[in-house]
């Protein structure tokens, strides 16, 4: 990143004045009250490319659930996907739990301090590492996220491509420079929220509300929506895909996903590429050696993920009886069973309604 104009922006004066008011800022959450390592790692996963109002309700269902590390190692990775149903990139919270183990077969049960230390355990990259050690343990340690690069980058109006990893460390290294030793945490969580709050990246900054308007060379030369540079996002990949719901009078069939790959291990209605005429599907449903006794057109639906886009269309088709499919390859179950039991992403939510309620 190239070097802030320190002639016309003083980073000294920035930091004090971050400290004395960005923490006017801040929002209600749960987990800064708690305020230990663990929720401070639960919290910060769970906002991994998620919106803080989704997290709130399962932040508190995952805490009450698995009240600390030891209880994360231990649990069945059913109940930890369950928990985690509708946050979406599982891996995260297979990561955290891997994690978890590492804690408690390394470190004693106690999440380590030491930044380069938390960035050993499994999924737990250099922000993650910086938030931990900084709002936990008080370290001197910066946590730069996408909030964080955006309010530095109008700050000193800086072209530098924030998406390269050259320019987060030049970041990250100034702001060690400039950082207190005293309370480390609140300073970095100031920064974070006048991101996510003032200097937002959707929509126009709100620069009026903001403390360090008077330090802001973006401002001040007119520059705040060229602001921060990035490179463009590759284009999704489209992928067309036709859901089955078939059931029976008892139930709706599932099945689990591969161990790899995308939505790994995960339950999900059945579903094949490509988007089938009502024909082709009940060609589909009879080489499963099922007898279909009807079919209805569902809505069609799309689930966007980071890189590729589903389009869905979907048919409801009821069947003499589940159990005449071959063993072992789907699960015959009701809505309820399946909200208790079996984690069906959210990918899928525009037809999981469609579940039975109750078996009859």
């Amino acid at each position: 990143m190239e070097a802030p104009r320190k002639d016309t922006f003083d980073l000294n004066a920035f930091v004090r004045k971050v400290w004395s008011e960005g923490k006017k800022h801040h929002r209600d959450f749960a987990w800064r009250y708690i305020g230990d390592a663990y929720a401070v790692l639960v919290s910060e996963i769970m906002l991994q490319q998620t919106r803080v109002e989704a997290v709130k309700p399962y932040f508190q269902r995952f805490i009450q659930e698995l009240p600390d590390v030891a209880a994360l190692a231990a649990a069945p990775e059913e109940r930890i996907i369950k928990l985690w149903e509708g946050l979406g990139y599982y891996s995260r919270v297979r990561n955290m739990q891997k994690a978890a183990v590492q804690v408690m077969e390394e470190y004693g049960g106690r999440i380590p301090e030491d930044f380069e230390t938390l960035l050993s355990l499994k999924g737990i990259g250099r922000y993650t590492a910086g938030a931990i050690a900084s709002i936990a343990y008080g370290k001197k340690v910066p946590a730069v996220d996408g909030n964080v690069l955006r309010v530095y980058a109008r700050l000193t109006e800086n072209r530098g491509d924030i998406m390269k990893q050259s320019v987060r460390k030049s970041v990250e290294n100034d702001l060690t420079e400039q950082m207190s030793e005293d309370r480390p945490g609140d300073f970095n969580q100031a920064m974070m929220e006048l991101g996510a709050v003032v200097c937002v990246p959707n929509g126009a900054a709100k620069c009026e509300e903001c403390p360090l308007g008077h330090f802001c060379l973006a401002r001040k030369h007119g520059t705040v929506e060229e602001l921060p540079v990035k490179a463009p996002k590759k284009a999704r990949t489209i992928e067309q895909r036709t859901v089955l719901v078939i059931q029976d009078g008892a139930g709706t069939a599932i099945r689990k996903r591969p161990d790899t790959g995308l939505l790994a291990g995960l339950y999900e209605l059945p579903n094949v590429e490509g988007h089938l005429t009502e024909k082709a599907a009940l060609a589909r449903v009879k080489a499963m050696r099922l007898e279909p006794l009807r079919i209805e057109a569902l809505p069609d639906a799309k689930h966007i993920f980071s890189h590729i886009e589903w389009r869905m269309c979907a048919y409801r088709i009821a069947v003499s009886s589940l159990e005449e499919a071959p063993q072992g390859e789907f699960l015959f179950v009701d809505k309820r069973e399946s909200d208790k039991k079996y984690a069906i992403p959210s990918a899928f939510r525009a037809y999981t309604r469609y579940m039975k309620e109750e078996n009859s």
